[in-house]
């Protein structure tokens, strides 16, 4: 696997703060970037779970969760197209757009056992928790009669606990991930089973 370590810490430049993609442009880069459709599902879902975690759980103002919607929104967007150069060419992007710097942090964020960069903010915090238990969800989902429905916490604590099911999400991520918010597993999985576009 390629050394995706991005060798920093910060990104953007603070004199951006408050300028933002909006939700057409934002979308516009993500049909761009991202021809698969099921990472396309990935990513509107990790931005869906973030912008209620952002209204719901911070409190925060519609313009501030639109920051947190982009950031999941985009986190994978070079995933694709640039996998030995994952998440420094959407960063690259984002900071020659002259986007918010805490949008763009955000997303070197999503993976600091891969990217190098340790979340601090909640909004950092959350894309890492969010980012692998929503896939993880969504795979449980999928083999499923009813999907989503009548799908609880238990039956997916219970297919985590399986190694072989969807032995490619990482186990040792979710748990670090969960680690670093004063919040149980379990809760965190009922809001992404309440929140989550349940698109199949």
């Amino acid at each position: 696997m390629a050394n995706l370590n991005l060798g920093r810490t910060e990104f953007g430049d603070q004199a951006n703060a408050g300028n933002i993609l909006s939700e057409k442009e934002a979308m516009s880069v993500l049909a761009d970037w991202v021809p698969n459709e099921r990472l396309q599902l990935h990513m509107k879902q990790v931005a869906g779970v973030m912008k209620s975690w952002a209204l719901e759980e911070e409190h925060l103002s519609e313009e501030d969760a639109h920051k947190w919607w982009l950031a999941g929104l985009l986190h994978d967007a070079d995933w694709e197209k640039y996998p030995e150069k994952h998440c420094s060419v959407i960063i690259e992007e984002l900071e020659n757009r002259k986007i918010d710097a805490t949008v763009i942090r955000t997303i070197a964020c999503h993976g600091p056992f891969h990217f190098g960069v340790e979340p601090s903010t909640n909004m950092e915090k959350m894309i890492y928790v969010f980012d692998e238990l929503s896939g993880f969800i969504h795979a449980a989902a999928l083999i499923r009669p009813t999907r989503y429905e009548g799908m609880d916490v238990k039956s997916v604590t219970k297919k985590l606990k399986t190694p072989s099911f969807a032995s490619q999400v990482s186990r040792e991520e979710i748990n670090d991930a969960l680690s670093r918010i004063d919040r149980p597993m379990e809760e965190i999985i009922s809001f992404i089973l309440r929140h989550q576009p349940k698109i199949t």
